[in-house]
């Protein structure tokens, strides 16, 4: 008994933190990104206000119970309020709502999506979804892309890689399953050979859509190592349901290393189970 009290003191302990109201209460998944402490903050947040807001119509509500009931107004009264407090606070709330829109959401969104690390910095990795698979490419042993072209781009050139380019001749291609290097950042040029597919990284806490034509950075920097699945957002056809094939294998330094090392040169997409 004594220990079954101790834990049920342990998870209330736990719930009251941050992170152990995130997911003992909230139920979120697995965060390994250090940028998605602000994403789960933010619903967590959300999640306070909707309960404060719940108590307080509760407590109005039985208020307008308690205050309106026929024992206290046996009569009717069919002119209603004439007081003019109720424009206000819609006026009043209507001017907060703008404020936090027009002064703090949009200029912090404006400041965030304009932010990203710089290439030599950063773990580069071009995606191509398609139906219905990732494809993933980075650059080899001499840190350089090699040229692409639209025209180029093929079943078996999905990128559309220059084959005259010397620069492209150690690029490594993959399918479905994409290496990156933990606590260091990830650079992602994100874009579609086909229909509008979104990228979807639940333990990342990023979701970027794919749009053909479009080539959309995104970053985000893994914090623990592991394998975590890739979905698609979007309904993208028949086969979505193999969009969720893909992972993203986070790896330490050394092992991120010798995986590069020993696909470099490869110029065909590989699969790896």
């Amino acid at each position: 008994m004594k220990d079954w009290i101790a834990a049920i003191i342990q998870w209330f302990a736990d719930a009251g933190t941050r992170d152990g109201f995130a997911h003992r209460v909230l139920g979120l998944p697995e965060l390994a990104s250090a940028n998605g402490h602000a994403v789960d903050d933010l619903l967590v947040y959300v999640h306070w206000l909707m309960l404060v807001l719940f108590v307080g119509w509760i407590i109005y509500f039985g208020y307008v119970l308690w205050r309106f009931n026929v024992a206290r107004h046996a009569k009717a009264d069919y002119e209603g309020s004439k007081s003019r407090i109720p424009k206000y606070t819609e006026l009043g709330v209507v001017l907060v709502e703008a404020v936090l829109l027009l002064g703090i959401a949009v200029p912090l969104w404006g400041k965030n999506v304009s932010h990203f690390p710089k290439p030599d910095e950063a773990t580069v990795v071009q995606i191509v979804a398609q139906q219905f698979a990732w494809n993933a490419r980075y650059p080899g042993p001499d840190g350089k892309f090699g040229r692409q072209d639209l025209k180029l781009v093929s079943d078996n050139n999905v990128f559309g890689v220059d084959p005259t380019d010397p620069a492209g001749k150690d690029d490594i291609q993959v399918l479905n399953e994409i290496h990156v290097p933990v606590n260091k950042p990830v650079l992602i040029y994100l874009s579609s050979k086909d229909v509008i597919h979104s990228l979807k990284l639940v333990a990342m806490r990023l979701t970027q859509d794919a749009i053909p034509g479009l080539r959309i950075p995104c970053t985000f920097t893994p914090t623990k190592v592991g394998r975590y699945q890739i979905e698609c957002a979007q309904l993208c056809g028949n086969g979505h349901a193999a969009m969720a094939g893909g992972f993203i294998v986070v790896q330490s330094p050394e092992d991120f290393a010798a995986w590069l090392a020993a696909k470099s040169g490869s110029a065909a997409p590989q699969s790896f189970e």
